[in-house]
């Protein structure tokens, strides 16, 4: 009989289920009786200002990830497409709202929902991209309500005082208008719990990333894009923080104490840049386990630690996290992060993809790959594709292309 190299699944998912259903069901039921109020906001944007007012909070974004990871994405964005917003532009975007335009959406089969929850309120960040705030206005025009940003500075190579204490400033100038939909004022002790918590729950989800520098490596790339809810959705709340603490973690660890590898005779280790390419998630974890090949690491999932935020100055805090986010940076300083994480996760090889509709998280279009292997001897290969749009994603060219560079690495020992 063959050996069977698909990748053991971590027993926490089922928790992580269960507490992920939790958050769901409450923002529905919010909805559905206005006992609370709802902000929408982007996945790297304040929201620990809004968990403090009290707001129920809603991420689009994972919204956009669980149509690509249904394989719903590609029939929903034609319809985005056919009010104007280009194929060529974020496919999070189209797909999400496509979705909305169809009235079909994986939260019905999930969680029992009709549909993402209305919001109140829509707060966005472009320290990601520009595409966040024409999706956040699409939809405040549609709701009808108010729209607030935090515009981030770009091409960052340092972090200097000025732009940190800029964007402070932007966070707190969100508090006046925020009280006023929220209807309470906002109680500096509950923004430092929520910072307090968010804080617990990034250094919590770096421990748990960590684990992958062990031999065998505990956990892959892909569980991390799994894993990671709690850290997007649930971060400033209890729930996170326990779910790290209490269920991932231990588990990872036991691992680790009786080395029990994610990929079964592992003989390569591989970081992945960029975007996951969401429909395909099952497909690439056992395609790279067939070859005893772990990508074990990436930018993407180290994307939610936060270790500049400081419940002792909460909007300092916030404003230094969120500048420091790796998308913002400048290639000098997104080239030595990535060093640091191919030295400390004992890596052969690193995987790029290039996401057709995600321009801002693909970073091997001007030479970074070539630079980097120069830099480090480490061999890499770029793949084509998308984040959701799978008429973007040839399987066979990529199939092909990863078997060969295994070989390659093969070659190389």
């Amino acid at each position: 009989m063959a050996e069977d190299k698909t990748p053991p699944r971590l027993k926490s998912a089922a928790e992580m289920g269960r507490i992920m259903a939790e958050y769901f069901k409450e923002l529905d039921a919010a909805a559905k009786d206005g006992s609370r109020k709802i902000a929408w906001c982007t996945s790297v944007g304040p929201a620990e200002l809004l968990q403090a007012l009290g707001f129920l909070v809603y991420y689009p974004e994972n919204h956009g990830a669980m149509l690509g990871a249904t394989r719903m994405a590609t029939d929903m964005i034609p319809a985005a497409n056919a009010i104007g917003y280009s194929p060529d532009i974020c496919s999070y975007l189209t797909a999400d709202i496509g979705s909305y335009l169809n009235k079909k959406t994986p939260l019905t089969k999930a969680f029992g929902m009709a549909g993402p929850p209305k919001p109140d309120v829509l707060v966005f960040n472009t320290n990601q991209c520009r595409d966040v705030q024409d999706w956040f206005a699409w939809y405040a025009r549609e709701f009808d309500a108010p729209l607030l940003g935090v515009y981030t500075h770009r091409n960052i190579g340092d972090i200097e005082p000025h732009q940190v204490g800029d964007i402070a400033r932007q966070i707190e100038n969100l508090v006046e208008p925020l009280e006023e939909i929220a209807g309470r004022k906002l109680d500096m002790a509950d923004l430092r719990r929520a910072v307090g918590l968010s804080r617990q729950c990034s250094d919590l989800w770096k421990a748990v990333l960590d684990t992958a520098a062990h031999k065998p490596s505990p956990i892959t790339f892909f569980d991390g894009t799994i894993h990671m809810g709690p850290a997007v959705c649930l971060r400033g709340t209890e729930a996170a923080v326990d779910y790290y603490q209490k269920a991932l973690l231990p588990e990872l660890e036991e691992r680790m104490a009786n080395d029990v590898a994610a990929v079964p005779g592992e003989r390569f280790r591989l970081y992945w840049d960029g975007m996951p390419i969401w429909g395909r998630l099952r497909d690439h974890s056992k395609m790279f386990a067939d070859l005893r090949t772990n990508v074990l690491s990436s930018t993407y999932c180290n994307s939610w630690i936060f270790t500049a935020l400081d419940p002792d100055d909460p909007f300092g805090g916030m404003a230094k996290a969120y500048t420091e986010l790796f998308i913002v940076r400048s290639d000098a300083a997104k080239e030595a992060y990535i060093q640091r994480m191919l030295d400390f996760f004992k890596v052969d090889g690193v995987i790029y993809h290039d996401a057709k509709t995600c321009p801002n998280n693909s970073n091997c279009r001007y030479g970074m790959p070539q630079r980097l292997e120069t830099a480090t001897g480490i061999p890499s290969l770029t793949i084509n594709g998308d984040l959701n749009d799978l008429r973007l994603v040839s399987d066979e060219q990529n199939k092909t292309n990863v078997e060969a560079f295994v070989e390659q690495l093969e070659e190389g020992r």
